[in-house]
């Protein structure tokens, strides 16, 4: 079974920086796809990024690209999410999940955190 925890998240000011952590136990992360999810108050949730298993491919919303970067360090079983530029539209929590691939609906199937609050505010 594997286990995902979140952890890295807190208040930032519009503009500064965030690195959220996904540290996993129980399996190793090697062969996982590993997708960052978020939800705000009254809105659905999305996807925010993913990092697959095999090859290390990357995927973005179009909301953050360019300013966040997922990474994966294997050795450490632990997959990142390097936010910056952060505005307040990013407020959320913030949800790792892991699968055999970054397709939502395989994400959805897949091992979930209980996630990390990120809220962008002045």
């Amino acid at each position: 079974q594997l286990q995902l925890v979140e952890s890295g998240g807190g208040l930032v000011q519009p503009g500064g920086s965030l690195r959220l952590s996904c540290a996993a136990s129980g399996r190793t992360l090697d062969y996982y796809a590993i997708g960052w999810f978020r939800q705000a108050p009254g809105k659905e949730r999305e996807g925010v990024s993913c990092i697959t298993g095999s090859d290390g491919s990357t995927y973005y919303a179009d909301s953050v690209k360019g300013r966040f970067t997922i990474s994966r360090d294997n050795a450490k079983n632990t997959v990142y999410l390097q936010m910056n530029s952060l505005k307040p539209e990013d407020t959320a929590v913030y949800y790792c999940a892991g699968a055999s691939d970054c397709t939502i609906a395989t994400m959805e199937r897949g091992y979930w955190g209980q996630g990390t609050q990120v809220t962008v505010s002045s």
